[in-house]
């Protein structure tokens, strides 16, 4: 499974989208719980009328890094100054970024 997590652009072909940071949380879950593998978590940074659902997507990184979780992640975002806070929580989980 590859999850976009977006509020405004499209789902790409062979992803399941979610628009929340809690959403997407409850997702990973159920796809860990039916034992789907997760390929890749693809995400925006910033979040419009969503953000009551969570905060930002990076909540999202917190809350891998939290509960010790590891998955491929891809930033979409063009949000310079959150891609660089998303990515130094991936670089200090050494999580495999996906360019």
């Amino acid at each position: 499974m590859k999850i976009w997590v977006d509020d405004i652009r499209p789902i790409p072909e062979g992803y399941v989208g979610t628009k929340s940071v809690n959403e997407t949380i409850q997702l990973i879950i159920e796809a860990e719980n039916k034992g789907q593998i997760i390929e890749l978590i693809d995400l925006d940074h910033d979040l419009g009328c969503y953000a009551a659902d969570g905060g930002d997507y990076i909540k999202i990184l917190d809350w891998l890094e939290e509960t010790g979780r590891n998955y491929p992640i891809r930033i979409h975002s063009m949000n310079p100054v959150g891609v660089q806070n998303m990515r130094a929580i991936i670089q200090r989980n050494g999580w495999m970024e996906v360019k």
